[in-house]
Order: structure tokens, then C-alpha cells, then sequence
């Protein structure tokens, strides 16, 4: 790794995310294996300019393509879970982070439909309403906390720890981090979700697990109507989805004397 960078605190979090990836892949790798599934991410091939890495991309229902972290799919090559993992230092860019993350598994969970969960594997700070988001679209995360972070890297001698104009402090670690050899840099990595690695593997099981019926849980209906106007509805059956739509009256579900307001009271534009 090149010592002459313009961010060297940003270097340093891309090259711990890099190591915990690494770990992960191992991982979620022998996971799936145990049960004749795939583990796909990114994967590198030579150039003539050097090492590029080659990105996962999957489309949704309109041709939009996401850069996924990586995929547990079956022997049919069908996906069943999408992995995403970050690591962030900072709380005031995770909340970008983590809409992605939400955007994107929901487009995509569209398109392929024998996806059955997503997995959001997150070290370092993640503020309250970025997690609060990530669970309003049913995204199971795993966290690995900035402290954890600090403390293994303190192990190696790099002090972690320093305010955001403190460039000076981010260099020297930057610089201790380079002189790491690789194998203590893959240690970091599996140090680093060996926090997470029980509970993670045992959601990962119960996910793949296909001893379990299939039913249904819910049923989710999205009504559009011709002016534009949108209005979701779950219901705990089909029957009861059924005898809804029989029924509805158009005028009484878009817009009612219950319909969600932006003021309690007009506000005043003067």
C-alpha cells in the first residue's frame, strides 16, 4: 500500500474494511459450502495496468445495476441472501451508507424472488436512525463496535483515536498500519468478526435451513391510483386480503379526513 496518500484517515478505514471483507469472505464461504451453496463477491483480475477488482452487480425490475459485497446462492446459482458490509467511522456519513444499503437489497429483492433475507455486517459508529432505517427494511445487522476496532488495533501499536483535523495522528497510524505484515493484517480481520461469528453463523443457518414449510406470512397490497396517489395495506391472510379489495371504496382510501398532514395547523409563509 502507497504511504503518499491525501487522506491518510480515510486509507487506513478503506484497508480495515478490506481486512474485515476478507475475513468474511473465509467465513461465509465455508457456511455456504456446508450446505451446497455458493458464496460470490468481488473478485480481481490482472490487467495491464495492474489488479482491477471485478464488481458484483445485480439489477433490479428496471435495469438499475447495485454493487453488492456479496451473495449466498444455491447450486441453481438462485440467490438467497445479500451481504453488505461497512465499516465507517464516522456517524455523520453512515446515514448515506445506510440508505444505500436499504435501496439497493429492497431493488433487488424484487427482481429475484428466491431471495430470503439480507444481512448487513457494520463496524465502526452507526448512529441510532441509520439502524432504526436499516430495520424498517428488514435488514438483519450484525455490529462491530468502533471501541472493539480501537482496541485491536491499539494491540499492534496503532493509536486509533483522533479528532477529524488531527491529520498528523492519521498518518502515524496509517503509517504503523502499512508496516503491518499481511498475515497480521488478516488477523485483524478475523479478530474483527469473531465478535459477531456465532450469531451471525446461526442466523445464516436458520435462513438456509429448508427442512422449514413454506407459508405465507403476510400479504402486502399496493394500491396506485390513475392521479398518482399511493396507499400500502397488510393484511395476515390472503382471505382477508381478498374481502378487502371486494370491498374497498377508491374515495375512502387515498384521501380521508384521517390522511397524514405535513402541519398540525397551516404555517404561515410571511
Amino acid at each position: 500500500m502507497g504511504m503518499n496518500v491525501a487522506n491518510p484517515g480515510s486509507a487506513i478505514g478503506e484497508a480495515i474494511g478490506a481486512s474485515m471483507e476478507k475475513a468474511l469472505k473465509v467465513l461465509l464461504t465455508d457456511v455456504a459450502d456446508q450446505y451446497g451453496c455458493h458464496y460470490l463477491t468481488l473478485g480481481v483480475r490482472k490487467t495491464k495496468a495492474g489488479k482491477k477488482a471485478k464488481k458484483l452487480l445485480m439489477s433490479d425490475n428496471f435495469g438499475n445495476e447495485y454493487d453488492i459485497d456479496g451473495v449466498i446462492a444455491n447450486e441453481s446459482m438462485q440467490p438467497l441472501i445479500l451481504f453488505e458490509s461497512k465499516y465507517i467511522r464516522y456517524k455523520k456519513h453512515n446515514r448515506d451508507k445506510g440508505s444505500w444499503v436499504c435501496t439497493a437489497h429492497s431493488a433487488v429483492r424484487r427482481r429475484y424472488h428466491s431471495i430470503r433475507s439480507s444481512i448487513a455486517i457494520l463496524a465502526g459508529s452507526w448512529s441510532k436512525s441509520s439502524v432504526a432505517l436499516m430495520q424498517s427494511h428488514d435488514i438483519n445487522m450484525f455490529f462491530i463496535p468502533f471501541d472493539f476496532v480501537c482496541t485491536l488495533l491499539a494491540n499492534h501499536g496503532i493509536q486509533f483515536i483522533w479528532g477529524e483535523k488531527e491529520k498528523e495522528k492519521a498518518f502515524m497510524a496509517w503509517k504503523k498500519f502499512n508496516e503491518l505484515s499481511e498475515k497480521d493484517q488478516d488477523q485483524l480481520g478475523q479478530s474483527m468478526i469473531q465478535i459477531i461469528e456465532d450469531k451471525l453463523i446461526q442466523r445464516i443457518e436458520s435462513i438456509l435451513d429448508d427442512t422449514i414449510d413454506r407459508e405465507i406470512e403476510k400479504v402486502t397490497l399496493e394500491l396506485v391510483s390513475n392521479l398518482g396517489e399511493l396507499k400500502v395495506y397488510e393484511f395476515k391472510s390472503v382471505d382477508s386480503a381478498i374481502d378487502f379489495l371486494k370491498n374497498v371504496d377508491l374515495d375512502s382510501v387515498f384521501v380521508t379526513k384521517k390522511s397524514i398532514t405535513l402541519f398540525e395547523s397551516p404555517p404561515s409563509f410571511e
